[in-house]
């Protein structure tokens, strides 16, 4: 039975007023700044004080098995907010940009009718890419600009995406109570060297885990007090690891793998784990699902509400990471990295072993004092000498059990049982390559053209 002509007309414009819009979920996104997210309680730290994400696990899903396409914050936040694997946009190196013409999340939430918002730490060029209501100007959200955001779109009712970003615990480590930390009780991880300076430094970056987890548990108190927090799926990632060894500027799993958390109540089951493979390319299709659009199909990631509502377990086989130290700060003049994971091996190509890798911990006149102390260790301990060097020199391949080896400490690469492995895996890394434009060395090479200056 055809429905009458001023039907139709009803339909289309409660779909299309404000009090309609006002029931599509909001979002809010906060991203932590180099934090490996072992370092937080619910993902198993038996140190860190995280009370407020504890929460959020406790009311939404915990993912496992989450990684992002860089270990560094500029090209992270790019693919975050573009959906896009870096070399795409030629937002590889840090400290970059996207091309003009990329489009990101505003550009798909704005047309939905959402008011589309940033707060914190940016590291994302150039303003037409990324045209978001930016609320202020500082390296950690102020929360008294997000509070007035909160009462407006109370206000208002209109449906928002808010994106907060801390700059903690990136270093220094100033913030925060150390005091809240025993350094010579704390559980360091198992690849570092252990000294009175390395304990110091990592009890005061536990400090800014702690006043992180602070800022969350402010945007989660304004949520409240505005009443937005029940029609709002709130997300968390941990972003890349820490700047300590094998974590951040590296593609082993304390590099790439990042806590996210996601809590959207009655939508989202309370308490529930993913063991999926997903990254950062999947949160742009995310919004845009839950804002009510179509997602574009040249975006490289898929929906991820289908796990969180249940309706699917199943995530990627696969996960891709590349990074780039051409242009870091204290860098080596090249080191290309690249890397793929599956269930249960992680695969890392070095593109040229033959050169030592740096960074601005471990080389310069900012050398870390905690450093320092690995390198005087290593003088007469093999155990630090090999970590040192480790860190240091790199084979042209690495693999690793990541099921019983998360910390990639065994390299499996030369174990002929493993061949098979390895040909899928970097069968599987070289087809990922090709299809961004990733020439490899020749890609890194042209890093410093893809910088701002």
């Amino acid at each position: 039975m055809k429905k009458p002509i001023h039907y139709l007309f009803l339909l289309i414009w409660i779909l299309g007023c404000p009090s309609a819009l006002a029931q599509r979920a909001n979002i809010v996104f906060f991203l932590a700044d180099d934090c490996t997210n072992w370092d937080l309680s619910c993902y198993g730290s038996p140190d860190a004080q995280t009370p407020y994400i504890d929460q959020l696990a406790k009311e939404g899903m915990k993912f496992n098995r989450c990684y992002q396409a860089a270990p560094m914050c500029s090209p992270t936040r790019h693919n975050l907010f573009t959906g896009l694997y870096p070399v795409k946009t030629g937002a590889y190196p840090n400290h970059t940009f996207a091309r003009e013409g990329t489009k990101s999340l505003v550009h798909y939430l704005e047309p939905l009718g959402y008011r589309v918002a940033q707060a914190g730490k940016r590291h994302i060029q150039p303003k037409e890419v990324f045209p978001f209501e930016y609320l202020g100007n500082d390296k950690n959200p102020d929360f008294a600009k997000v509070e007035r955001f909160f009462q407006e779109v109370s206000a208002s009712k209109e449906p928002f995406a808010l994106f907060l970003c801390s700059n903690e615990p990136h270093s220094p480590w100033d913030k925060g109570n150390p005091a809240q930390y025993d350094a010579r009780s704390i559980q360091l991880p198992p690849n570092f060297v252990d000294s009175p300076e390395t304990r110091e430094a990592f009890s005061k970056y536990l400090a800014e885990i702690s006043y992180m987890d602070g800022q969350v548990g402010q945007a989660l108190d304004l949520l409240e007090k505005y009443d937005l927090d029940e029609n709002t799926l709130f997300v968390f990632a941990s972003e890349q690891g820490n700047s300590f060894p094998f974590s951040k500027w590296t593609l082993y799993e304390a590099g790439v793998k990042s806590a996210l958390i996601a809590r959207l109540p009655d939508r989202i089951p309370a308490g529930s784990e993913s063991e999926a493979i997903v990254d950062y390319t999947d949160l742009v299709p995310t919004f845009i699902e839950l804002a009510g659009g179509t997602v574009p199909g040249h975006l490289d990631g898929h929906s991820l509400l289908p796990l969180l509502e249940g309706r699917r377990e199943k995530g990627k086989e696969y996960s891709f990471s590349l990074q780039t130290t051409r242009g870091i700060i204290q860098g080596s003049e090249y080191y290309g990295i690249r890397s793929v994971v599956n269930e249960e091996y992680r695969y890392i190509w070095n593109l040229t072993p033959e050169v030592p890798f740096r960074n601005i911990e471990t080389n310069g006149d900012r050398v870390s004092d905690w450093y320092k102390s690995w390198l005087a260790a290593a003088e007469t301990d093999e155990r630090a000498e090999n970590l040192v060097s480790n860190y240091s020199h790199r084979p042209a391949e690495e693999l690793y059990h990541i099921k019983n080896d998360r910390w990639c400490l065994v390299n499996l690469a030369g174990d002929p049982a493993y061949a098979g492995v390895i040909q899928e895996l970097r069968g599987e890394l070289m087809a990922w390559m090709e299809a961004c434009g990733d020439e490899g060395q020749e890609t890194e090479l042209k890093a410093l053209v893809h910088q701002y200056r």
